[in-house]
C-alpha cells in the first residue's frame, strides 16, 4: 500500500474541498439594491453628459456667407476673451535678458526671460538655424503635461543633451529648426522651472496646475488665458528681434500646450498658422468625459459654444490638426469630427484647403510627418 506524506495528503484535502465562490467587492451603498432604484441617476458622469445635450451654445457656426462668419467671430472672440477672464489693459515692459548661449550641430540655441506681467517673468528657448539668414519666420513651441520646455529642446531628465528626441513630444522645437524655421519653446506656467518649491520637491514630472489653475479660477481669470497671455507677451518680444520675422509668425503645441496653441491663434491674429497636435476634439468627448487637469477648464464655454467653434476663431489662417488613431484621451472619431466642423467653417471663408488633418497610427503623441512641412508652408509662401 502507497504511503503518503503530510504534505501531499493536505493538498489532496484542498482540491476535494468545494470551492467558495469570492465575496465580490463592496462598491457602496447601493450593492444589493441594484432592482430597487435607477443606478444611472446615481452617476454624475452620466448626467453631465445628458445635461450636455441641454446647453444652448449660443454662438455656435451657423453663418452661411463670408460676411455673416466674419461677423459671428467678431462676437465669439469677444465672449471667448471673456469667459477666459480677459487680459491685461496695459503691457508692461519686458525687461529681457539673455541667459546662456550654446550651440549644436544645425541650430544655436538662446536662454531667455522676459517680465509678461509684474512680479511674473517667463523662459524660453530662441532655436535658430546655422545655416542660412534671417529674419526668420518663426514658430511658437508649447510643450503638453510633463517635464515642461525642456522635453521640447533636447535636455533630458538630469539637464544634459540628448540627441534621440525621446518621450511623447519628440524634441518637437527641434524639429521646427531642423526644417529651416526658427523656434521659440516657451515654458508653461505650471511646468519644469515656473512651478512653486512644494511641486519641485516632488519631481520634474509633477505640475503646479494645482492649485495655481485652481487660483486663476478663484480669481474670475483662467490658467488657460494666463499662458495665452504669455505667447502675447512673446510675440512683443520677437517684434524687438531683428533675426526674427514678426509678421510670419506660427504655434503649436501637443496636448496642453494644443490647448494654448488653439486658444492663442483663436484670439491673436498675429499669429498666422497654427499646427494643434493631440488635442483638437470636442469638449463632450474629452474634458467632459475624462477626468482631466483642472487647467483645461473655461467656466460657461459650453453655453456659448464646442471647440470646433473656438478653433473656428483661426479661418481663414491655415490650421492642421493631427490625431494618434489610439489617443484615449482626445478620442479620434471625435477629432474627425470636429474637422468636419471645421472644414465647414473654413469653406464658408473661401478656404477650405488652408485647414488639414492627419490622423496617424500612434497614441497619444505628437507626430509632425505632415504637420511640420504644412506651417512651413503657410509661413514661407
Amino acid at each position: 500500500m502507497k504511503r503518503f506524506t503530510r504534505r501531499q495528503l493536505g493538498a489532496a484535502a484542498l482540491l476535494a474541498a468545494p470551492i467558495e465562490a469570492a465575496e465580490p467587492a463592496y462598491t457602496g451603498a447601493l450593492d444589493g439594491l441594484e432592482t430597487k432604484v435607477p443606478l444611472a441617476k446615481f452617476d454624475p458622469v452620466d448626467w453631465t453628459l445628458r445635461r450636455y445635450e441641454e446647453m444652448p451654445r449660443q454662438l455656435r457656426f451657423r453663418a452661411e456667407n463670408r460676411k455673416a462668419a466674419e461677423a459671428w467671430q467678431k462676437k465669439l472672440r469677444a465672449k471667448v476673451v471673456e469667459l477666459l477672464g480677459g487680459f491685461p489693459a496695459t503691457r508692461t515692459p519686458l525687461a529681457p535678458q539673455t541667459l546662456e548661449v550654446k550651440t549644436f550641430p544645425g541650430y544655436r540655441r538662446e536662454k531667455f526671460v522676459i517680465e509678461t506681467r509684474p512680479g511674473m517673468m517667463s523662459l524660453g528657448y530662441l532655436l535658430t538655424p546655422a545655416t542660412g539668414q534671417g529674419p526668420w519666420p518663426v514658430v511658437l513651441c508649447v510643450p503638453g503635461h510633463g517635464r515642461g520646455v525642456d522635453d521640447i529642446v533636447g535636455i533630458d531628465a538630469k539637464g544634459k543633451p540628448r540627441t534621440d528626441k525621446d518621450g511623447y513630444q519628440h524634441d518637437f522645437a527641434i524639429q521646427a529648426v531642423e526644417a529651416g524655421m526658427a523656434a521659440i519653446a516657451v515654458e508653461p506656467m505650471g511646468f519644469g522651472c515656473r512651478r512653486d518649491a512644494r511641486t519641485k520637491k516632488r519631481g520634474l514630472g509633477n505640475s503646479a496646475c494645482q492649485p495655481t489653475a485652481g487660483a486663476a479660477l478663484l480669481f474670475g481669470e483662467t490658467m488657460i488665458a494666463w499662458r495665452v497671455y504669455d505667447l502675447m507677451r512673446t510675440i512683443d518680444w520677437i517684434e524687438t528681434r531683428p533675426e526674427l520675422d514678426a509678421k510670419r509668425v506660427g504655434c503649436m503645441g501637443i496636448s496642453g500646450g494644443g490647448t494654448c496653441t488653439t486658444f492663442a491663434a483663436a484670439v491673436e491674429p498675429r499669429i498666422r498658422a497654427a499646427m494643434v497636435s493631440g488635442y483638437l476634439n470636442s469638449f463632450r468627448d474629452s474634458i467632459l468625459s475624462l477626468a482631466h487637469c483642472i487647467d483645461n477648464y473655461v467656466p460657461g464655454i459650453l453655453q456659448w459654444a464646442e471647440m470646433a467653434d473656438v478653433a473656428g476663431l483661426i479661418a481663414p489662417r491655415p490650421l492642421f490638426l493631427e490625431s494618434g488613431d489610439r489617443d484615449d484621451i482626445f478620442p479620434v472619431a471625435a477629432s474627425r469630427q470636429c474637422f468636419a466642423d471645421l472644414q465647414m467653417i473654413y469653406s464658408t471663408f473661401g478656404a477650405k484647403e488652408r485647414v488639414e488633418h492627419e490622423v496617424f497610427a500612434g497614441e497619444h503623441s505628437f507626430h509632425g510627418v505632415r504637420g511640420i512641412p504644412f506651417l512651413k508652408k503657410a509661413l514661407t509662401a
